[in-house]
């Protein structure tokens, strides 16, 4: 595994190739510099602003209703705060709600289920007892993971969470 931190454009590049036109966020430290400022300014996407995550959940989903696909950029506290949204909307109903999670406070290197902040190292279980999908992305080269795993949610129906371990880089 390298240890250096993801890329921006190519997180961005991976949500493209995987025919992402929709991005609801809000801000959040770990994400904001490398991909929901440049997103921003992107002609590729559609920036949808929300107050509070849970609201972002339902977006994506009603965005999924009408062919569209979207992904949901936060915080993991933000997860946390949505998780009864989650679990209904995208878990029990199962919708390709696409969720990247900033893990802020998260140690690099350390698995998030392993690490000390109590509120990164608590999103692993919760999502195991939800049973949603979840992949830890970090390093170069784990930007690969996203196209293939937004495929799998859209052709399933069903929901993945990508958890951003420590801030990506910007090129």
């Amino acid at each position: 595994m390298s240890t250096s931190p993801m890329r921006g454009d190519r997180i961005i590049a991976a949500l493209k190739q995987a025919g992402v036109g929709f991005v609801v966020a809000l801000p959040d430290v770990t994400t904001s510099d490398a991909l929901l400022w440049p997103i921003s300014r992107d002609p590729d996407f559609k920036l949808v602003r929300v107050c509070k995550e849970d609201e972002g959940v339902a977006i994506c989903a009603g965005l999924a209703f009408s062919g569209r696909r979207a992904v949901l950029l936060m915080q993991q506290t933000g997860l946390l705060d949505s998780i009864n949204a989650i679990r209904a909307v995208a878990v029990e109903y199962e919708q390709p709600v696409v969720m990247l999670v900033g893990l802020q406070g998260k140690e690099p290197g350390i698995e998030p289920a392993a690490s000390a902040k109590f509120a990164v190292g608590i999103v692993p279980p919760i999502l195991d007892a939800i049973c949603l999908p979840h992949l830890w992305l970090e390093d170069t080269g784990d930007e690969d993971s996203i196209g293939p795993a937004i495929e799998v949610a859209y052709a399933q129906s069903k929901p993945v969470c990508l958890l951003i371990g420590r801030p990506p880089v910007a090129p």
